[in-house]
């Protein structure tokens, strides 16, 4: 478990988001969300990305996991694993 901490957005610099000491680029879920927004044709990746708005709003990783799939339009094995994973821990959480 690592320690957790309050930052300001890096952008807007108005709201909090949480932080790691590995968190380089603090971004808030109201500056990002317009990168998130894009047309997914793949049947695989348009299951993968179908989850609650409410996880992205939490996750930092599941949203940037996002962008780079509508930037690149591909990601890694290891990127959906963990994608996966990610999603599962937090379903089992709500839980």
């Amino acid at each position: 478990m690592r320690v957790q901490y309050k930052q300001k957005c890096i952008k807007c610099k108005k709201n909090y988001v949480l932080a790691t000491s590995r968190s380089s680029y603090v971004v808030c879920y109201d500056c990002q969300k317009s990168s998130l927004i894009g047309e997914i044709t793949d049947p695989f990746y348009k299951k993968l990305f179908d989850i609650p708005e409410e996880y992205y709003k939490e996750n930092s990783f599941l949203r940037n996991i996002k962008v780079n799939y509508l930037k690149y339009h591909n990601l890694t094995d290891a990127q959906i694993v963990a994608f996966e994973k990610v999603v599962q821990q937090i379903k089992e959480n709500k839980e």
